[in-house]
């Protein structure tokens, strides 16, 4: 019987932060239980999807047993993931989906749903009658694109609500500080405010503090930095829309394992997002949720 590790590239977006801390705990634990030799890389920043289509191409000479993608850029990620077909090894899409057929499936969040999540409870928040606008990350991110997709389309259907404005913060804090400054001094009125990724909203949640607008302004924030759990025991974040990145992790080595035994997957892998507010932040699932690294 074989008895050597099987080996997966699980390439990310990013390689620091609370929510890639997470996805990598997950996928230690699977590559662990699975006999896996994992190699997790990943660029220094999120926009760089230059950098990612070159670890790619280092992968795909590599000829790792299987590698799990989570693409910065869902069409310029495309080409490269098609290659590995090439040198025949599966493709596992993590967190963000890519423009390629080769990929045997998907695990992640709904982010058209998480996006319709964040928008429902925001409507309920703000009112029927209101002006909202959105910090997003990285445009051109499937994640990113899909979750402003499920915001608007739901906000549509009230013609009362004005979405006064879009800002792309390529998941840097410090532009999203500054871009979230610059709408609330551009739009006073602004009743409403959803952040769409970790960095967006701990960028966003100083912007609101700073203002002195924790409170008055309704903000919906995503993920669960520690800076966020904060803000929403003081009431400036109403609710955050938290997804589960330790799920994410094991579950994508676990389809890489079954890809690269020739077994067959479901198309999507999909994992929950949950909405948590004050109300719901002690149940003892949601605690599991925010503070992962907690035994």
């Amino acid at each position: 019987m074989d008895e050597r590790p099987m080996r997966v590239d699980m390439i990310v977006k990013m390689d620091r932060g609370d929510y890639w801390n997470t996805i990598r705990m997950g996928a230690e634990v699977a590559a662990k239980e699975f006999n896996v030799k994992l190699n997790f890389i990943a660029p220094d920043n999120e926009n760089d999807y230059k950098e990612q289509i070159r670890l790619m191409e280092e992968s795909i000479k590599r000829k790792p047993d299987a590698i799990v993608l989570a693409a910065s850029d869902y069409e310029a990620l495309g080409q490269v993931t098609d290659r590995t077909s090439y040198a025949d090894i599966p493709v596992v899409s993590m967190d963000s989906e890519v423009a390629s057929t080769k990929v045997k499936t998907y695990v992640g969040t709904n982010n058209y749903e998480a996006g319709q999540k964040a928008a429902q409870r925001l409507v309920e928040l703000t009112g029927k009658e209101s002006e909202i606008a959105i910090v997003n990350f990285v445009k051109g991110a499937r994640n990113a694109d899909q979750r402003e997709e499920g915001f608007l389309d739901y906000v549509a259907r009230f013609p009362g609500i004005s979405v006064v404005d879009i800002q792309y913060c390529g998941s840097d804090e410090e532009l999203a500080y500054r871009l979230t400054r610059r709408i609330l001094e551009k739009h006073p009125g602004l009743d409403g405010l959803v952040s769409l990724s970790a960095e967006s909203s701990i960028g966003a949640g100083r912007a609101v503090v700073e203002l002195g607008l924790g409170g008055t302004l309704k903000l919906i924030a995503f993920d669960n930095p520690p800076e966020m759990l904060e803000l929403l025991q003081e009431e400036t974040v109403h609710a955050m829309v938290v997804q589960n990145p330790f799920n994410n992790g094991y579950m994508a080595v676990s389809a890489a394992v079954k890809a690269a035994r020739g077994e067959r997957l479901e198309d999507r892998i999909p994992t929950d997002t949950k909405l948590i507010d004050l109300d719901n932040m002690l149940w003892p699932e949601n605690q599991k949720l925010l503070f992962p690294f907690v035994k």
